[in-house]
């Protein structure tokens, strides 16, 4: 019930986040920023874009930001792949999704549209993969190094135009959260349809 309150929260005050030169500071989240602005340099606010997974925090403020952004519903897309069958989309949107499919290649074969951007959390080398404990439906099955999830863009027919990487810090004492600050964490990608 928690989670739900910050959702709501966060999705009721995404006004906050847009027009104004602040994004660091009032962003709930540093990959926020980071996606928003990889996708401002590659993407136009009037491209249509079908975003993989259900409405969330990220897409609103893609959506208060002017990007047109309609999301798939909730369907387990290694089973069900209907909601791609469809070419009305000039891009697909794909934020920390992949690493929660049992076959991403599957997926990324089915998207129709020819413009893709997608993210991952990378693989840490001293760190291993992440499972909730409280919420089966939130584990990763895989974590990619970037050349890995580059290999599976190219082999299901994808062009890779640009790439970025960031890294995660937290405020914690230790060897880890010290690594946190020099090693990337996150990857994110803009592809055409070969």
């Amino acid at each position: 019930m928690l989670s739900l309150r910050v959702l709501v929260l966060e999705c009721t005050s995404m006004q906050s986040f847009t027009n104004t030169n602040m994004y660091a500071t009032n962003f709930p989240k540093k990959r926020y920023k980071h996606t928003l602005e990889f996708l401002k340099n590659h993407i136009a606010p009037s491209e249509s874009i079908l975003d993989l997974g259900v409405a969330n925090p990220l897409s609103e403020i893609l959506k208060a930001d002017g990007y047109q952004v309609s999301n798939t519903s909730g369907e387990d897309l290694d089973t069900n792949t209907t909601a791609l069958d469809t070419d009305q989309f000039e891009v697909v949107t794909a934020f920390e999704i992949f690493e929660h499919l049992l076959s991403p290649f599957t997926v990324l074969k089915s998207i129709k549209s020819k413009k893709l951007v997608a993210s991952i959390p990378l693989r840490l080398w001293f760190s291993t993969a992440y499972r909730s404990k409280t919420d089966p439906r939130d584990r990763h099955f895989h974590e990619f190094e970037s050349w890995q999830f580059d290999w599976l863009l190219e082999k299901a027919g994808w062009r890779i135009i640009a790439t970025k990487k960031w890294t995660n810090p937290t405020k914690k004492i230790g060897i880890r959260p010290l690594l946190r600050w020099i090693t990337p964490r996150y990857y994110i990608v803009y592809a055409e349809r070969i």
